[in-house]
């Protein structure tokens, strides 16, 4: 839902009516995980995808419907043998798609979920499509989810405790999906979407394969920071594609900044005084991927540093160096493709190889989603294969 704020946000500025379409079960090969969405506006605009394609114009039609009933649908979209042309998808897998029409009474909640600078959770009521963000200390209800409305007054009701606390437990776990939650004497049967910030891609060298690697990393949906020490080459100019551009000693911006489980660090620096430093405060920080460029021999040389300043075998072997996976290229260009792919494969459990070579699932489980919730909780299982 992150990556269609801009629009959304523009479409509540402006009174624009729009219904969103969201994965919320995946079963076999499918090209989108679940959470993935598509929005469509009273005018017919869309933005987003859930399915690279295949089922795109059903799903387009099912927000226009929506759009005119109010009323809220689940659709399930797969292969059809009989008709290889039929909607479905062509690839094997099977799509289960909620598709609501999002009311004025929803624009607190879903502003506040795509405005928040941490993580929240997205809470939808799949039978009235009534909406309720949750973030680890606030909740934003545009609705009373789970509890009693007194429909004789303009009273505020607080949304079901049971709500709240089944919806921060999915944030604690990163889990998307379908899930059963007991309110009471009764049951809500809700769809709870991660709504997360962006991951950091934070870049240590000002030099020419820094402005290559971040292109590529804003590419990839990465908040890009760059950082030198030198003023004179640390500069927006030279880093269009950065989000920010810090001047600051590498290791002391790395101890100073916040980074968490998705932050990739890439070091590009050549220069022991920068890297050796920046490197001791990378290793023994809980992030996705560090990432060092350099010849064999000056790995070989950086890991001698490394172990003579106390790094351990246990923190070295988190260490990628020379980084990037074996592509053959050599400018700047071609070596940012290299890193890309390597952190890619690192953060879905990619082997690296050619596909062709391979007889694994295509399309890895996704960051963030359960492989087999429990059966009565969850209707968003991810089961992949070939």
């Amino acid at each position: 839902m992150r990556e269609l704020t801009e629009q959304i946000l523009r479409w509540q500025a402006a009174g624009t009516r729009f219904a969103v379409a969201s994965i919320i079960g995946v079963t076999g090969s499918a090209p989108r995980p679940v959470g993935a969405a598509m929005a469509v506006d009273e005018y017919g605009t869309v933005v987003g995808s859930i399915s690279g394609g295949c089922v795109e114009g059903a799903v387009y039609e099912l927000c226009r419907e929506a759009l005119e009933t109010g009323v809220p649908q689940r659709e399930t979209f797969g292969y059809s043998d009989s008709d290889a042309f039929a909607v479905g998808l062509t690839c094997g897998g099977v799509l289960e798609v909620f598709v609501h029409p999002v009311g004025s009474r929803d624009h607190d909640a879903l502003s506040a979920a795509l405005r928040a600078d941490g993580p929240a959770a997205l809470v939808r009521d799949m039978s009235s499509g009534e909406t309720l963000a949750v973030g680890p200390d606030w909740v934003a209800p545009s609705e009373v989810i789970g509890s009693d409305r007194n429909l004789l007054s303009n009273s505020v009701i607080e949304p079901d405790p049971a709500v709240v606390a089944h919806a921060r437990a999915m944030l604690d776990q990163g889990a998307t999906g379908v899930h059963v939650i007991g309110c009471g004497t009764r049951e809500v049967t809700v769809f709870v979407e991660l709504s997360v910030p962006p991951p950091r891609m934070i870049i240590f060298g000002a030099i020419d394969f820094a402005a290559a690697v971040a292109r590529i990393g804003k590419f990839l949906g990465y908040h890009v920071t760059v950082c030198d020490a030198r003023p004179l080459f640390a500069t927006p100019a030279r880093f269009p594609d950065a989000d920010e551009v810090v001047v600051d000693w590498p290791h002391r911006y790395l101890q100073g900044t916040q980074v968490d489980s998705r932050t990739v660090i890439c070091v590009l620096t050549h220069d022991a005084k920068f890297d050796i430093p920046v490197l001791e405060v990378a290793l023994r920080r809980r992030v996705a991927y560090v990432g060092a460029m350099g010849s064999r021999r000056t790995h070989r040389d950086r890991t001698t540093r490394l172990r003579t300043a106390g790094l351990t075998e246990s923190e070295l072997s988190q260490l990628h160096s020379p980084m990037g996976l074996d592509l053959g290229g050599h400018t700047p260009e071609e070596t940012a493709i290299a890193v890309a792919a390597e952190i890619v494969a690192i953060r879905h459990g990619g082997s690296g190889r050619q596909l062709r070579t391979t007889d694994t699932a295509i399309h890895h489980p996704a960051p963030g989603h359960t492989l087999s919730p429990p059966p009565m909780e969850s209707a968003g299982n991810i089961l992949i294969d070939n």
